[in-house]
């Protein structure tokens, strides 16, 4: 794991990630770098450890700070040692069916699917939200599994009345309460990604999931719904590298 900077989410996750790491027997190393011009020295280690054989997944924790160069970073990474799914070869994988490793939090998403037996197969998919990490892989996912679906983002024009068709909603959009219990539809399924820092330091998702509640058949809650399955696709695409 290479770390940049001092950002406090970030280190929630990395330590979340080592736990996981220990708990299944995964061997674990931490690289950490300060400052805002670390990033030549961030590439020399990503080469060092792509020709490390003792190394068989490299993940660069997110955000980097603004004076980085985010796609030369990832695109430094060797294709076979990325966990993270976010290098340009496996997205082009993904997008042709054919993910070496697939973007953990959009594999976490399709595992609770199919976990609680949630038909996909032609039903309408709406995604909130457009990014390469979350957004566009978790679109392409489900119409790989023959749903319709709709990518909106928060300057939609008439969000609500996209939303309000979704039979299966996920929303990755980054604002908090962007969805209302009056934009969902009952017996919707609802998959909240967002994560947004209260001002008491606690976290909370994209969707008001108290008004949103009483409506959908089914809704992950934030934290402790996606972020655990996030890790999940992490392992699992360290233990494919592995193999």
């Amino acid at each position: 794991l290479i770390c940049v900077g001092d950002h406090p989410a970030s280190q929630v996750y990395i330590r979340n990630k080592i736990t996981a790491c220990d708990q299944v027997g995964i061997k674990s190393w931490v690289y950490r770098f300060e400052g805002q011009r670390s990033e030549r020295a961030v590439l020399n280690k990503i080469v060092e450890l792509n020709s490390d054989d003792e190394v068989h997944g490299i993940l660069v924790q997110l955000p980097l700070p603004r004076s980085f160069n985010i796609e030369r970073v990832i695109e430094a990474i060797d294709p076979a040692k990325d966990v993270d799914g976010f290098h340009p070869v496996n997205i082009g994988k993904l997008f042709s069916g054919k993910a070496l490793f697939s973007p953990c939090t959009p594999w976490g998403i399709m595992r609770l699917i199919d976990h609680y037996k949630i038909q996909v197969e032609g039903k309408h998919a709406v995604v909130v939200g457009r990014s390469a990490i979350v957004g566009k892989p978790m679109a392409i996912m489900l119409l790989e599994r023959h749903s319709t679906v709709t990518i909106c983002t928060s300057k939609t024009t008439n969000l609500s009345d996209h939303v309000f068709k979704a039979d299966i909603l996920v929303v990755a959009a980054g604002k908090q309460n962007l969805i209302r219990g009056n934009m969902v539809k009952k017996g919707a399924v609802v998959i909240d990604v967002g994560i947004n820092e209260l001002p008491d330091g606690s976290l909370t998702g994209d969707v008001d999931f108290s008004g949103i509640l009483e409506v959908a058949s089914w809704i992950s809650p934030v934290p402790g719904g996606v972020g655990p399955m996030t890790i999940a696709g992490l392992l699992t695409n360290t233990v494919k590298a592995f193999r």
